[in-house]
């Protein structure tokens, strides 16, 4: 028996000045601020949640993702699997998940990326309805890790994870769906030389939310390091920037999405340019560069 996810609920990243980037994901991403942490993390959310992104004082990079599960009895689901495979878990204590506003909380490090993972089923609400700015974001859409244990990490994910592949680009990267979840994909792993982070996702409402950022982003001096174009895997609309730490985040608009029964085999696609990006836009080195994994 395997647990049911119900989506990619948050991303906390390490960055080297918290009020820097707030400024960034509030004022040019879009993001809604939504108080501190007794730990001087900052909470931002992109829906009526309590939290969608966390800023964590740090080295910059990948601090944690958190799934939110159906249900309490899979998070036990999850810790007995865990456990029986080897792997170790931790229990947050009362004062954090106080804090994180969430009920049992769950993590563990995943042995081929050293992500830390945190699983939880409930979430308070924010005390007022999301409302967008500059953006109409829909939801933090995906996360994509660089792994050099790519085979195994894809084995891992869909065996004990309960990913679904959705599909393949030759031996470069694969895109992963959380079960029955039915986006085309909400976690990437990518075939690299080292594990980090690559880019976080979030799905905008109109294809006029790209357009428009595009130019917001000129206006303000965001470095564009991909985009705009469209992905051939998912039919996804893209742009991508780097935030003031450099690290790399992406919106899309429209995903391919899956039923939870009878959906299609997954496609592998050629390593070639054309299996990436429809369109052809070129893409600045500096994408997906910085993106430390912290595992602490």
């Amino acid at each position: 028996m395997l647990h049911r996810y119900s989506r990619l609920g948050y991303v906390a990243l390490n960055v080297s000045d918290i009020e820097r980037s707030k400024r960034f994901y509030e004022g040019l991403w879009g993001l809604q601020p939504n108080g501190d942490g007794a730990d001087g993390a900052c909470f931002l959310r992109c829906s009526d949640d309590h939290h969608n992104v966390v800023l964590y004082q740090g080295k910059p990079g990948l601090k944690r993702i958190g799934w939110q599960l159906e249900s309490e009895d899979d998070v036990q689901t999850l810790a007995e699997n865990l456990h029986t495979h080897g792997l170790a878990t931790r229990e947050s204590d009362p004062a954090e998940r106080e804090m994180l506003r969430q009920g049992r909380t769950l993590r563990f490090t995943d042995p081929f990326t050293g992500v830390v993972h945190e699983y939880y089923a409930r979430m308070d609400k924010a005390d007022h309805h999301w409302c967008p700015t500059v953006a109409k974001i829909q939801r933090i859409g995906h996360v994509v890790l660089k792994t050099p244990r790519y085979a195994e990490a894809i084995q891992f994910y869909v065996n004990v994870l309960n990913f679904r592949i959705s599909d393949v680009i030759g031996d470069r990267v694969t895109f992963m769906r959380c079960f029955p979840n039915p986006l085309h994909h909400s976690l990437g792993l990518s075939n690299a030389k080292g594990a980090a982070l690559h880019h976080v996702n979030f799905m905008v409402s109109e294809i006029d939310d790209v357009g428009k950022a595009l130019w917001r982003f000129k206006n303000n001096d965001v470095p564009i390091v991909r985009g705009p174009g469209r992905h051939p895997p998912s039919g996804s609309v893209f742009l991508y920037v780097l935030d003031p730490d450099g690290l790399t985040v992406e919106y899309s608009y429209g995903m391919e999405e899956f039923p939870e029964n009878g959906a299609r085999e997954h496609r592998v696609l050629p390593n070639i340019p054309e299996s990436i990006d429809f369109w052809g836009a070129p893409t600045d080195k500096r994408m997906g560069a910085i993106g430390e994994i912290d595992n602490s």
